[in-house]
């Protein structure tokens, strides 16, 4: 494991409410060719988590959740064959999303924490809807009467944005009916392999579902020690992201 960052902060679990612990082992199908997680493989290990979590606590309201933005911190990047311990909990309600903090350990402990929101839609139509009772009497004490924003604030691309084709594969598409939100990772995955550097931080946020007949563009933009990336269906932004050391 090659550290990304000597002190980064992260936030504690709390001392009351529910924190739902997973594990996983990174895989060679979740590594880059130099043996360390990637970030698409990383969005799918919290999707997975999110999921578990749920399942556990048995909750049976109509609502699916999509995730509206992720902000993750990395003080290491596990490598191929760690065992990896995940715990996640309600880090915030708000009138319709909630966040989610998970954090994720090797032997050597914390190595990453990401910070999302996710946004509950109905299972009926897709609209935003209350989380309901049964959310707040499970998650309710771990958010610890915490807000949470949905806001987005991620700036759009430089102009001219030309970037270059990024395609879609019938296999980024999941039962939503749009691309899954670890695939924007990947477009992710695409900058970091020519930056020479390992992000410490990156976030991204979700503008738009990628809906079938959607031709994304990726365009990227570099800084000393930073670098971002865009998801761009002609003028309408999809997706965006932001990488820092």
């Amino acid at each position: 494991m090659r550290p990304a960052v000597a002190a980064a902060r992260f936030d504690p679990d709390p001392a009351d409410g529910r924190v739902f612990a997973a594990s996983r082992v990174v895989r060679s199908t979740d590594v880059s060719p130099a043996g360390r997680l990637r970030l698409d493989a990383l969005a799918r290990y919290l999707q997975a988590a999110a999921e578990d979590d749920l399942a556990d606590a048995d909750l049976r309201e109509p609502h699916a959740w999509l995730v509206r933005r992720c902000e993750v911190t990395v003080r290491g990047y596990p490598r191929t064959g760690d065992r990896l311990g995940l715990r996640t909990f309600c880090s915030g309600i708000g009138p319709r999303w909630a966040g989610r903090t998970t954090t994720l350990a090797t032997s050597a402990g914390d190595v990453i924490q990401a910070r999302a929101v996710w946004v509950a839609v109905t299972l009926a139509d897709g609209r935003p809807a209350a989380p309901g009772e049964a959310f707040h009497r499970v998650y309710g004490a771990a958010a610890q009467g915490r807000g949470v924003s949905a806001r987005l604030s991620l700036p759009g691309p430089p102009e001219p944005a030309a970037g270059r084709e990024w395609p879609l594969r019938a296999a980024d598409f999941d039962t939503a009916g749009h691309v899954n939100n670890a695939i924007a990772w990947a477009a992710v995955e695409d900058v970091i392999g020519g930056l020479g550097w390992l992000p410490a931080s990156a976030e991204m946020e979700y503008q738009r579902p990628i809906l079938p007949g959607h031709e994304p563009r990726l365009v990227t933009s570099q800084a000393r020690g930073q670098a971002a990336c865009w998801l761009l269906h002609g003028t309408q932004r999809l997706a965006s992201a932001r990488l820092a050391r």
